[in-house]
């Protein structure tokens, strides 16, 4: 709960990662910080927390007032908190929203030290991240009631070469254990994308069985209760290469909803979330992956009534799941993606390349709706 003396959410200054603009595949917290800017009463600022220099988040003139560079999260958790620490010398954070999957180990390690610096945070625990892991989806499914393809953990290549025989016939999906996922439909091609996966992403690298269907997806907020607060459902219809939407709409689907219902009730999950699902041209559906976070498409929320990283924040502050100003469905309303240029100039880079902060003067301010 928010003590008297701290002001509403809406004065806080917020930090956002995963503000990189890949088109490809783009991180979450460019769209999260828009939805904060569209969030009404916002007068606070955000700060974007970047991986990599030209991360174009940092760049947008309408959405960080100010951004940092974060040190690799393979770099640890005490050194995450070290730059973090440099960061709020002179950047207050108030709230802090991870966007980003790899990351989340980390800042669950720190939660502590950072909410006794006065920054508020809602992640998972650390056993409900692993419950959610590609390779424990199987387990998970089962528990909840939810159909899943059997997935497995491999440790050598020449799995590839025999899977026929057990059951594992081509196509089959090959995944990272964090990102990235491509269909094969021969051992040679199964062979070339693992290594690419070892190459990019190390072990373990998982195969799933492939399932024929149309994909639909869920977002919403956990409060740790076991609730599922806020949900907007979603149904692709384009993809880039990678699998992720390009364009979608919302979709009010009540077999999505009670798959959903399922998996927080089971998860107890607290924080945003995403579920991905493929419904089979029989009609049932199979839970694909859970990613721990807000997905890339999260606008789409603020699209239909539902701006779930401003609910986020006000569960931060205190307020109850049914105090919350969130519409109801709306579906039939889409979003289409789009890539654009921004305009930077070389002192700016530079600057974010040496110092790891962007020197352009915090002169945005809010931007309410």
């Amino acid at each position: 709960m928010r003590h008297a003396e701290q002001p509403h959410w809406t004065g806080w200054n917020i930090a956002v990662t995963g503000i990189n603009a890949k088109p490809e595949n783009p991180g979450p917290g460019c769209a999260v910080v828009r939805c904060l800017r569209q969030a009404t009463g916002f007068r606070g600022r955000i700060i974007g927390l970047a991986y990599e220099t030209l991360d174009a988040g940092l760049y947008l003139r309408d959405g960080c007032d100010s951004g940092h560079l974060l040190p690799y999260p393979a770099t640890g958790a005490a050194a995450l908190l070290e730059r973090l620490d440099e960061i709020v010398g002179h950047d207050r954070i108030d709230a802090l929203l991870p966007c980003l999957d790899a990351e989340l180990p980390n800042f669950i390690a720190i939660e502590g030290e950072l909410e006794r610096r006065g920054i508020h945070l809602m992640l998972p625990q650390r056993a409900q991240l692993r419950r959610r892991d590609k390779d424990r989806l199987p387990a998970l499914g089962a528990a909840a009631g939810v159909a899943t393809p059997d997935v497995q953990c491999l440790g050598d290549e020449r799995f590839f070469d025999h899977c026929g025989a057990d059951g594992w016939h081509y196509p089959l999906l090959v995944k990272g254990a964090f990102y990235d996922a491509y269909i094969v439909h021969s051992a040679p091609e199964a062979r070339q994308r693992y290594r690419q996966m070892v190459a990019t992403w190390g072990y373990p690298v998982l195969v799933q069985k492939f399932v024929h269907g149309e994909e639909v997806n869920l977002t919403a907020l956990g409060d740790g209760s076991g609730a599922m607060i806020g949900e907007v459902m979603m149904k692709k219809q384009a993809l880039t290469d990678k699998g992720k939407a390009w364009a979608g709409v919302a979709i009010d689907d009540p077999d999505l909803f009670e798959a959903g219902r399922r998996l927080f009730d089971t998860l107890k999950w607290r924080g945003p979330l995403e579920i991905e699902m493929l419904r089979e041209p029989s009609g049932t559906l199979q839970l694909i992956e859970i990613n721990p976070r807000f997905p890339a498409w999260i606008y789409l929320g603020y699209g239909v009534g539902r701006n779930l990283p401003a609910a986020l924040l006000a569960l931060m502050d205190g307020a109850r799941p049914w105090q919350l100003q969130l519409a109801p469905p709306r579906p039939g309303t889409g979003f289409i993606r789009h890539a654009q240029e921004t305009i930077v100039t070389l002192d700016e880079i530079a600057s974010v390349a040496v110092s790891g902060s962007t020197a352009r003067p915090h002169a945005l301010g809010s931007r309410a709706a």
